[in-house]
């Protein structure tokens, strides 16, 4: 519904940035090639009217989409303005929207409720009816119920032109909306954009390499650029009035919109046709400077302003109308996150098997080879196995888990951000609260399976105790993984250099692989850095230190280490049999420098100390993550999980 005409202006707008790929050292260090990529451009566009933004490829037609939607980074000035206000970071994205060439909707969710779950002011009923008509819209409602995964690249272009509509933008901007799409898509999408244009009153900017005669009738507006240079910007149909005038006629059965394109794009065939075609395209944008005044329909002139500014002046903008509150879009971001994991589709039941079932599975088939234990000597090599075991599913399952689940969630969190939707601490916060109460009953089942060869029900606190620490492992080792995917895009590096720090720790803190005693005294002292230290201590404490442990084990049924003769009792201790006495013994050859201090209660085995640090550990890295995702990253970082 149309409540008011919109106009969006563009005054002699510059801007410089990079104009060449640069590596991240580069970046880094501020040494990246950078030059003019848009040129003294002018447009104007009208609510309910579609402009067509044309070039080649480096022509700055997506760099002038990021000048309008100001995330660009680089120097810019000018005159952007809607209804005579400026445009600023926060008046865009209240009013107006951006759908990107590339949009990662998350799996495992339908049409229907990738829409309805996209934060916006309206709630319940009305967003239900909304949602509804923008489907219709659309041309989507006959594919409501189907999963992102399963759609067509048109209507997923669709869906993602939608995720915009649904928030009633005054200006959309969209950044090759047709492209790779067949003769008959690229109609629709055009042809559907034209009406949405109409029905609400929004100026549509798209852009387009090579457009089709048949989209022609549905563009009211056009602006032709080459290398930043506006060679004609108007009306459509003044378009063939004013090249006809300069001498440039469009032959006839030629499609107009592709002819007087090539006309704007520079020859590389050859060096002549180089300079050939350059001489004609700066005479064209010259004649466009002088004459071209009538066809832009009274843009707007003026000195330049730094684009960087607030809305200024002490003007009150009546188009901003707020932002819907923390707790309505946090709400909507954690009811998103569990519908993806709860969805019976194959994203959703792969999620959830990771979730739940995942750790429990490893457990049991840790529990296929460590259920005959029995009391002899050998348990001893068979226990520290065990509990080696159990720290590595912990961390590494807790790992693998992040590398799965996390990074789609993470994606659509930085493509989210740019439209000012939310942060990355309530995204972070949603997130936790959906993935730790998982964690948590994923890790007890498990639990549960193994801690039958290792203590008795008997004592239910004991067994709650050992789920605890290792849950606490578990969410260490997400949230460590986490916090690399935030700045690490590629799941394979960031699920290497997480596996091989908890390596480290493991190998050095565990006790287990290494005995503590023998590090070099650097080495020890960075131990109590590390959780795997109090875990494993703990998780030893209880495996070692139980009745059954605490006398001598026999080496086997016929050999008992007690009543053996003095011949075989060497013997069997120069082989390495019947090497410890107990579990005490043990586990003061495996954490003790002085064995003085293993068995009292402020010793390494402390119960209430391990089990405390090795939460304080999980917690802290929560915290950890909460202040990092407050941390404002470099664009480029971000720019490459949003496009």
């Amino acid at each position: 519904m149309i409540s008011s005409d919109y106009v969006l202006e563009l005054s002699n707008v510059f801007y410089s940035g990079q104009v060449e790929p640069g590596s991240c050292m580069q970046r880094l260090l501020g040494s990246i090639k950078t030059g003019v990529i848009l040129k003294d451009v002018s447009m104007k566009v009208h609510s309910g009217e579609v402009l067509a933004v044309l070039g080649s490829k480096g022509s700055g037609k997506k760099a002038l989409l990021d000048v309008i939607s100001r995330r660009v980074q680089g120097p810019t000035r000018g005159q952007i303005l809607l209804n005579n206000h400026p445009m600023n970071l926060s008046l865009f994205q209240q009013r107006c929207g951006y759908v990107t060439h590339k949009c990662d909707l998350i799996p495992g969710l339908t049409v229907e409720q990738n829409l309805y779950y996209t934060p916006t002011k309206l709630t319940g009923y009305l967003k239900k009816s909304k949602v509804k008509q923008v489907m219709a819209d659309l041309a989507l409602s006959q594919v409501a119920n189907r999963c992102t995964e399963n759609l067509t690249q048109s209507e997923y272009r669709r869906l993602m032109i939608g995720i915009q509509l649904i928030k009633d933008p005054v200006i959309l901007l969209l950044d090759e909306p047709t492209w790779d799409l067949d003769p008959l898509n690229t109609y629709l999408v055009v042809s559907i954009l034209s009406n949405a244009s109409k029905k609400y009153g929004t100026a549509i900017i798209l852009t387009m390499e090579k457009p089709r005669s048949d989209v022609f009738p549905f563009l009211e507006r056009v602006l032709y650029l080459c290398l930043g240079d506006v060679v004609y910007t108007g009306g459509t149909r003044q378009m063939l009035e004013y090249f006809t005038a300069i001498g440039f006629p469009c032959p006839q059965l030629e499609n107009p919109l592709m002819y007087y394109l090539c006309l704007s794009t520079v020859d590389r065939r050859s060096r002549e046709r180089f300079v050939e075609s350059n001489h004609q395209i700066a005479a064209l944008v010259e004649k466009f400077k002088i004459e071209g005044g009538a066809y832009r329909k009274g843009s707007i002139t003026g000195p330049n302003h730094n684009l960087d500014g607030g809305l200024g002046h002490g003007n009150k903008v009546p188009l901003l109308l707020g932002r819907p509150g923390a707790w309505q879009v946090g709400w909507t971001i954690y009811s998103r996150l569990l519908v993806a994991t709860l969805s019976i589709q194959k994203a959703g039941l792969l999620r959830l098997f990771l979730r739940l079932f995942f750790v429990p599975l490893f457990f049991f088939v840790l529990w296929l080879f460590y259920r005959d234990m029995q009391m002899f000597q050998h348990t001893f090599v068979t226990r520290t196995g065990l509990v080696l075991n159990c720290l590595c599913g912990a961390y590494f399952l807790g790992i693998l888990n992040s590398i799965f689940l996390y990074p789609v969630f993470r994606t659509r969190y930085f493509q989210e951000s740019q439209e000012g939707l939310y942060g990355g601490a309530l995204f972070l916060i949603t997130y936790n609260l959906v993935s730790i109460p998982f964690s948590f009953v994923s890790v007890a089942a498990a639990s549960a399976i193994l801690y039958p060869l290792i203590g008795s029900f008997d004592d239910p606190s004991q067994y709650l105790y050992f789920a605890l620490v290792l849950w606490a492992c578990y969410i260490f080792a997400e949230q460590q993984t986490m916090a690399i995917l935030m700045v690490v895009k590629s799941h394979l590096s960031a699920a290497i250099f997480s596996i091989y720090i908890t390596c480290i720790c493991i190998t050095l803190s565990s006790g287990i692989l290494r005995s503590i005693k023998g590090l070099q005294q650097w080495l020890y002292y960075l131990t109590y850095a590390t959780q795997v230290r109090y875990a494993s201590a703990f998780l030893n404490r209880q495996t070692f230190l139980i009745p059954e442990l605490l006398e001598t084990l026999p080496y086997d049924l016929k050999h008992n280490c007690t009543n053996m003769n003095l011949i075989e009792t060497a013997a069997s201790s120069s082989s390495g049999f019947c090497r410890y006495s107990n579990g005490q013994e043990f586990l003061v050859e495996r954490y003790s420098r002085d064995k003085t201090d293993v068995i009292f209660s402020d010793g390494i085995l402390d119960f209430d100390m391990n089990i405390g640090i090795t939460f304080a550990f999980a917690l802290g890295m929560v915290v950890f993550n909460l202040f990092l995702y407050l941390i404002p990253l470099p664009a480029f970082v971000k720019a490459k999980f949003r496009e």
